[in-house]
């Protein structure tokens, strides 16, 4: 029998698919998960997160459509850990996305545990812990899933990290930073800026060749400005979303994002480049003395050549990711189903201790995590109270869209980050434009296809409007992406689709293993309720609020005064008790005279 021609190009695409399905690889990576020391900016040996007794870490490569397989040993012997595979959908594994206390109990020391998923998505993501704001203690690097349909041409791959840099653990700095000597929130100041965990980077290139780059932000604060002397960046792709292209010389990566773009190198080899990766001070609150900024690499055509200083940039304007365009032109989604409306706040609870909130409820992890409890509580699970008000729980029906209303009351800059989803960014104001207004027509005209990515900066004392299709039942977090801010509670989670997921979900037993190892519930409501799912008494809650009319400055007020009457105190039983006889008065200096003295 005959085939119409009209089928040809329908059997052509089922053939390359069952080709490439044929292809397809399983990856498996063995990951013993221990302390190394490492001293990447070669001013102080610290202890370090490495795999298999190195640092730093692996980078993961795979192909679109590879399974993945991931076997942790957690040897720490003193923290428990996870991994999060940041970027990837999960689809159909929610239970392998990572969050210790969400997706996962986390993995004890001394316990094993085995991620398996699969890369149905390509481009530049990356890997970290999700437990206890361990990953800028090093458990963090590059995974780059290639795409045999990338829309364009290069000749090579380059993947490169910048990263910030501390030199004190995370044990240590977290609980200085979490306490109520700190009340105004400042956060910890990284030491250094890293290129590839490391400093003086060379990257050895060829002339007359197209690179492609994947630059991956792995670190834990800062946002990082990245420019090449000499030459352009063409934007070819952001978080995993292939995008027209878009030229760049100055490109801004918060925390956890990224990008690749292609740099055409010259045709000439008597020169070799410096490029920059500047750490973004303006999210600091003070500049220590200690504080090294920049990071520099060079492009080096000829190793022969001298590796030049890179010159000083009056401005750092940098592009608007906003105006970036998806290479496959996915239009505006519909108007949303659900509105999720979130206000960014900064401001302390009773214990004196500083904390961010979304809506006045700082997130807190839950007797049970997450997805036990979507998996225990049966139609409850559709509820939102099952899962505690302080995990700040919003449950999504499946095929909702759903949008995300994200309000700045704080004066610095959030990298919001979604898992299991990209987003449509379809609305962002600039710097103190206030509380977005869905009645302001000015502020409510969407771009006709609007940029995608999974993590988008949210400016000082404005706002921005993300877009999504619930199409991937599970367990997902939204949060800021600086560390710190994760620590203090910013952080609201997505259940999405619960009763869909009951059905087609089967959790592992190494899942079970790792929470009857840890001591960690895993049943029932987040207070780990078996018998009534709407019964919440004893579930992990925000501490009390601050009494009425304290505020931080006002604690910071307060405590000053408290030190000052103290010093006070003693200045006068010090002279009270001294022979005043050979006491001779010096001249009271006033502030006016001091800065006269020291201009002389």
């Amino acid at each position: 029998m005959a085939i119409s021609l009209s089928y040809f190009p329908i059997i052509c695409t089922l053939l390359l698919t069952i080709s490439r399905l044929a292809e397809a690889a399983t990856l498996t990576y063995d990951f013993n998960i221990t302390w190394v020391r490492a001293n990447p900016d070669t001013l102080i040996e610290r202890p370090t997160i490495g795999i298999n007794g190195e640092w730093p870490l692996p980078v993961i490569s795979a192909t679109k459509g590879d399974t993945i397989i991931v076997n942790v040993d957690n040897q720490l012997g003193n923290q428990t850990t996870t991994l999060h595979f940041h970027g990837m959908f999960m689809n159909g594994t929610t239970e392998m996305d990572g969050p210790g206390g969400v997706s996962q109990c986390p993995i004890p020391a001394g316990s094993q545990f085995t991620y398996k998923f699969y890369a149905n998505q390509s481009g530049t993501y990356w890997y970290h812990s999700h437990d206890k704001g361990q990953y800028p203690d090093g458990l963090r690097a590059p995974l780059i899933i290639s795409d045999p349909d990338f829309p364009y041409d290069f000749d090579e791959e380059i993947v490169m990290s910048v990263s910030d840099w501390y030199h004190e653990e995370m044990a240590t700095l977290i609980p200085k930073f979490l306490n109520k000597a700190n009340p105004t929130g400042a956060e910890p100041v990284p030491q250094n800026a890293l290129l590839n965990d490391t400093q003086n980077l060379t990257v050895s290139i060829q002339p007359g060749m197209t690179y492609l780059f994947h630059v991956v932000n792995i670190g834990a604060f800062a946002g990082q400005y990245l420019w090449f002397e000499g030459h352009n960046m063409t934007i070819v792709e952001v978080d995993g979303v292939f995008t027209d292209k878009a030229e760049a010389d100055l490109i801004y990566i918060a925390a956890a994002q990224r990008y690749s773009f292609l740099l055409t190198t010259k045709n000439e080899t008597t020169t070799n480049y410096a490029f920059v990766s500047s750490m973004d001070t303006d999210l600091f609150d003070t500049l220590p003395a200690d504080l090294n900024w920049n990071a520099t690499g060079w492009l080096v055509y000829d190793a022969a050549n001298s590796n030049p200083t890179p010159a000083f940039l009056d401005a750092l304007d940098d592009f608007d990711d906003f105006s970036l365009v998806p290479y496959d032109k996915m239009a505006l989604l519909p108007e949303a189903d659900q509105v999720i409306s979130l206000d960014v706040i900064m401001d302390n609870l009773g214990n004196g201790k500083p904390y961010a909130f979304f809506n006045n409820i700082t997130y807190t992890t839950q007797k049970v995590p997450t997805i036990y409890t979507v998996m225990t509580t049966g139609e409850d699970a559709s509820n939102p109270a099952v899962y505690s008000e302080f995990s700040q729980p919003f449950v999504l029906e499946k095929n909702q869209i759903i949008e995300i209303v994200v309000n700045n009351l704080d004066t610095g800059k959030h990298p919001f980050h979604l898992h299991g989803h990209n987003f449509q960014a379809i609305a962002r104001s600039e710097d103190n434009d206030g509380a977005f207004d869905a009645t302001n027509a000015t502020q409510t005209v969407y771009p006709d296809i609007p940029m995608r990515r999974d993590t988008f900066v949210l400016r000082p004392q404005g706002y921005i409007v993300l877009r999504f299709q619930a199409d991937n039942p599970g367990v997902w977090l939204f949060h800021c992406h600086i560390e710190w801010h994760i620590d203090q509670g910013l952080v609201a989670t997505m259940i999405e689709a619960p009763l869909e997921l009951q059905k087609s979900l089967v959790i592992p037993q190494d899942h079970y293993d790792s929470c009857i190892a840890g001591d960690v519930l895993h049943a029932g409501n987040a207070a780990g309720n078996i018998e009534d799912f709407l019964d919440l008494s004893g579930a992990n809650a925000q501490p009390g609020p601050l009494p009425a009319g304290f505020t931080a400055r006002g604690i910071v007020a307060l405590t000053f005064s408290i030190i000052a009457a103290l010093i006070g105190l003693a200045v006068i039983t010090t002279y009270g008790m001294a022979d005043v006889g050979g006491v001779v008065q010096e001249p009271i200096i006033h502030n006016e005279e001091l800065t006269e003295r020291s201009s002389k």
